[in-house]
């Protein structure tokens, strides 16, 4: 029996729909940031899940009428893990004639040494494969690293720093390593994750899965993605919202001294301020002590 013309031609016009949608908003994301710049390398780190395959599908299109003239070449970490279908991203990148590499480095043997069985890995797993990622960039003159984080990747690290760190901080769309030598984007940021599975699967990507995180179930950030999950559906538009609010930040509304001079706040010229050891102690401003 033969599809229905009117249900494929809809289908179609979705999809046109949700990939304009993602291409406007990752080139939104890359100008509100400045994350491409002319002649720039960019190493899209290419896992061979859904986000990265998204975010390569995305940064390709763009290219071809990109305001300023970059390279890329997706790149990706074997981590020999058992069974892991090592042939899938080799062809499928040779298919399209996208350029790439494939470092190998048994990161995955590490890891399962070192974490005692049931305990989460991805702390000392992402350590591990962010090294070998900045080495393989640094030997390779690639000037941006793109990683596939997208807006509720963003927005649940924000509450896992909340609730279990006690700092407000999430994953910024563009950051520098802490040794200067290595420049980050994120060119999903502004992009939903049901978006992106959506165009995953409509594009048919070979989705490879992750054996070492995707099957620790009682991981905080699983937690955490229930939330928020659970809120969108009582409160829907709510993730926008907050998402929204990381890029609305009063600092003189929060409580960060190193953001904001409260202390210099309504203080008078030439008046003296007492120290934290002269209030605990008792002391007056001068010090002296009745």
């Amino acid at each position: 029996m033969s599809a229905n013309p009117d249900a494929t031609r809809k289908q179609s016009y979705e999809a046109g729909k949700l990939a304009k949608r993602l291409r406007r908003q990752v080139g939104q994301a890359i100008a509100d940031y400045a994350m491409i710049e002319d002649g720039d390398k960019v190493m899209v780190c290419l896992s061979g899940g859904k986000d990265s395959y998204t975010m390569l599908d995305i940064l390709l299109s763009l290219q071809a009428k990109a305001p300023v003239r970059f390279e890329i070449i997706a790149v990706n970490l074997d981590q020999k893990q058992p069974d892991f279908p090592e042939h899938i991203l080799p062809e499928y990148l040779s298919e399209r004639g996208i350029p790439f590499h494939i470092i190998e480095q048994d990161t995955y043997s590490v890891v399962t040494r070192v974490i005692p069985q049931g305990k989460t890995m991805c702390s000392l797993c992402s350590r591990m494969r962010r090294g070998a990622l900045y080495q393989w960039a640094a030997d390779n003159g690639v000037t941006k690293i793109a990683l596939g984080h997208h807006r509720d990747d963003i927005l649940g690290t924000f509450f896992l720093n909340m609730f279990y760190q006690g700092s407000l901080k999430a994953m910024p769309p563009k950051l520098q390593s802490d040794d200067g030598k290595h420049v980050v984007i994120r060119p999903l940021a502004y992009c939903r994750e049901d978006d992106i599975a959506e165009y995953a699967e409509a594009r048919a990507f070979p989705i490879i899965p992750c054996n070492l995180c995707g099957s620790q179930e009682n991981m905080q950030r699983k937690v955490v993605k229930r939330m928020l999950a659970d809120w969108e559906k009582s409160h829907p538009g709510r993730s926008e919202t907050m998402f929204r609010a990381l890029g609305n930040i009063a600092p003189s509304q929060l409580m960060d001294r190193n953001l904001f001079d409260f202390a210099g706040l309504g203080a008078r010229e030439g008046a003296v301020r007492a120290d934290t050891h002269a209030w605990l102690g008792g002391n007056d401003a001068s010090g002296d002590n009745d």
